[in-house]
């Protein structure tokens, strides 16, 4: 059956929902989410995103991205797919959004109001092979110059992110994600705002 999201407003109040592959045939407003996770040594884990994917096929991209479902939170969504992707439970903080419209791969386009998280594991990760090719460790120093080299190998919000929060951004979700307790999240998230212009 295929996933109904959420529609929402440009500050992510809720106005309805939809069905997946026609909110993104038609370019519709929709909440979801990124991960970033962060290991001990300050990496970043990438995933390369499975040849299955109906849009972004065999891209770079951050750790983990999905939508929550109707009436499940953004924190418990995150939590799920996280897990459900990449095998991977750890405590999430959110460190910002990103509103973007931006036209990807078969036609489609992505238009979200993506709420950002970020956390720490030194666990390896069991990707899903429906959700995600490969995964890599890389030092987050080395992405942007990655990214400038060859940018057609990296998702369009992953490149966006990049931009919008720069490096030194990044750098200060890392930290954040280092700081945070080894214990279950509690309570909503705080966030992080963008450092600098």
């Amino acid at each position: 059956m295929e996933e109904t999201l959420i529609l929402v407003d440009e500050n992510d109040n809720e106005t309805g929902s939809a069905q997946k592959l026609l909110i993104h045939q038609q370019g519709l407003r929709h909440r979801a989410f990124s991960i970033f996770i962060f290991d001990g040594q300050g990496r970043l884990l990438l995933q390369q995103r499975a040849l299955g994917k109906y849009h972004s096929q065999g891209l770079w991209t951050n750790t983990c991205c999905g939508h929550p479902r109707l009436g499940e939170q953004i924190h418990t969504a995150a939590q799920r797919r996280l897990f459900e992707e990449m095998g991977l439970t750890c405590p999430l903080t959110k460190v910002a959004s990103l509103l973007y419209r931006e036209q990807v791969s078969n036609d489609l386009i992505e238009h979200e109001f993506d709420h950002l998280f970020v956390g720490t594991s030194d666990t390896q990760p069991v990707a899903n092979p429906e959700e995600a090719l490969a995964w890599a460790w890389l030092p987050l120093s080395d992405i942007p110059g990655r990214i400038a080299a060859e940018p057609d190998k990296y998702t369009i919000w992953f490149r966006k992110i990049f931009d919008t929060y720069t490096l030194t951004g990044l750098r200060a979700w890392q930290k954040i994600a280092l700081a945070a307790p080894s214990t279950s999240h509690l309570g909503e998230p705080t966030e992080f705002k963008k450092i600098g212009g």
